[in-house]
């Protein structure tokens, strides 16, 4: 590479907090409801061209030393408390000596497709982590990150960090004189810290333009709690889909784990906390029908009575068609009377052009759009010696069984279903679904309820 990084910045992971929100907000519910439930995690590279070399491999093997030094510091747990004040005493304290232990719980394996023995041979890397979910929620942010970054280091090294902070500078401006609301959820596919780091630079300046300018459009933070921290911005995340997949795994009533699932959420951190829901874990009109339910008294007393639609602020567009969802939401929110503007968080794939695009559907159906950008803020990069674009890998960690059982995903984007494909099967027929293939082509392929 052609910049040196300062001796300043961490070369992996320096601190727990380098991670999402959202891991640490489940582990605050897991600590409350399921902290005996044991776990596996499996790891998949949707880019299996882009292959990892032995050196890469055994530098994660490093890395794993170095995460089962980290813990939690005093200034770390202060300003969790005073910036998400959502999260317990009980799990603040929890923090206080929760620490990894990798070498409990990750395993890592490199297979060579040719082994010479070198440093270069090229191979495929898998992990496999097991243990409670209380004590392993926490690993999937910074393997996928160090993974992202060791074949960044071993083996695409032709792109140097020139321009990063100026480009996430023009990208915050464009966006923000565009009036969108955005954070920064780049953490999983960075291609490093200091990448990170560059990019947070260019959109705190971006934000302080527009703060200048009076431009509509906001920074709202960044999903990564230790650069909310470094930056003074707010900490952005709600939940994932782990959160579903798990419960639904556990109680094996894909019935009634989306609504589930919401309660639970609603009973650790109160209404209008947290409030964008996630609707695709399986399928979003499955979702929508719990969605519709109203909330026990046991669950909220404020809002017993209440549907969880009419509580939570509302939800978030991951996987399918952004035009169908945002209709087919629209559609839910009218039939069910609710005419409170509700937010519409987009977060899949989103660069400046989609973006602005969505934004317009959403607002269009009386919508208050917000926008998860990733990638294309950390890992955007050209590869010096062919000029041409430096491609992020892709690659993802779910979680695979709850309690022995498998857990299993119902994306409303058919490529993205994940976990046992036999149970894939089973939970579609339980829940009514046939498939269809959109006009528009297989990305907005989707899930739809028989009638």
């Amino acid at each position: 590479m052609g910049a040196e990084v300062s001796p300043q910045l961490p070369e992996g992971i320096s601190s727990l907090l380098d991670t999402d929100l959202y891991k640490l907000t489940m582990q605050c519910a897991i600590l409350k409801y399921y902290p005996d439930v044991y776990v596996t995690y499996g790891f998949t590279n949707r880019t299996p061209n882009m292959k990892l070399r032995r050196a890469a491999y055994k530098w994660l093997l490093q890395q794993m030393d170095k995460l089962a030094t980290l813990h939690v510091t005093a200034e770390e747990r202060a300003f969790l408390k005073k910036k998400c004040p959502y999260l317990n005493d009980a799990y603040i304290t929890f923090l206080e000596t929760f620490q990894l232990k990798p070498h409990e719980h990750v395993e890592i394996k490199f297979t060579p497709i040719e082994d010479n023995g070198s440093n270069d041979d090229e191979g495929i890397i898998d992990y496999s982590v097991k243990g409670l979910w209380l004590d392993t929620i926490l690993y999937e942010i910074p393997l996928l990150a160090l993974t992202s970054q060791a074949y960044f280091m071993f083996s695409d090294k032709n792109w140097d960090y020139d321009n990063q902070e100026e480009k996430a500078f023009q990208k915050g401006r464009e966006l923000l004189k565009n009036g969108c609301i955005f954070s920064e959820f780049g953490t999983r596919r960075r291609r490093d810290y200091h990448t990170h780091d560059l990019v947070m630079k260019g959109l705190y300046r971006a934000a302080e333009e527009g703060k200048s300018h009076d431009w509509k459009g906001v920074l709202t933070g960044t999903s990564n709690v230790h650069f909310a921290m470094k930056y003074d911005v707010n900490a952005v995340g709600t939940v994932a889909h782990e959160w579903y997949m798990t419960i639904a795994a556990i109680t094996d009533d894909y019935q009634n784990a989306n609504e589930v699932s919401l309660a639970k959420w609603l009973g650790c951190f109160g209404d209008g906390v947290l409030g964008i829901a996630l609707t695709d874990t399986f399928g979003t009109p499955a979702f929508l029908d719990a969605f519709s339910k109203p909330i026990p008294a046991d669950v909220s007393a404020t809002s017993h009575g209440k549907t969880y639609a009419q509580v939570y602020t509302g939800v978030r567009q991951d996987s399918g068609d952004p035009t169908n969802f945002v209709k087919l939401v629209r559609d839910f929110y009218d039939r069910q009377g609710i005419t409170d503007k509700k937010v519409i968080v987009f977060s899949d794939s989103l660069d400046i052009e989609h973006c602005l695009e969505y934004k317009k559907i959403a607002e269009e159906a009386n919508f208050n759009p917000s926008f998860g950008v990733g990638t294309f803020f950390t890992n955007d990069f050209i590869n010096m010696a062919s000029s041409e674009k430096s491609k992020p890998l892709n690659i993802v960690i779910k979680i695979a069984t709850a309690n022995g059982r498998p857990a299993v995903k119902l994306s409303d984007n058919l490529g993205k279903n994940t976990g046992d494909q036999t149970k894939v099967q089973e939970v579609k027929k339980k829940l009514g679904y046939t498939e269809l293939q959109w006009e528009q082509g297989d990305e907005s392929n989707r899930w739809t309820k028989q009638t």
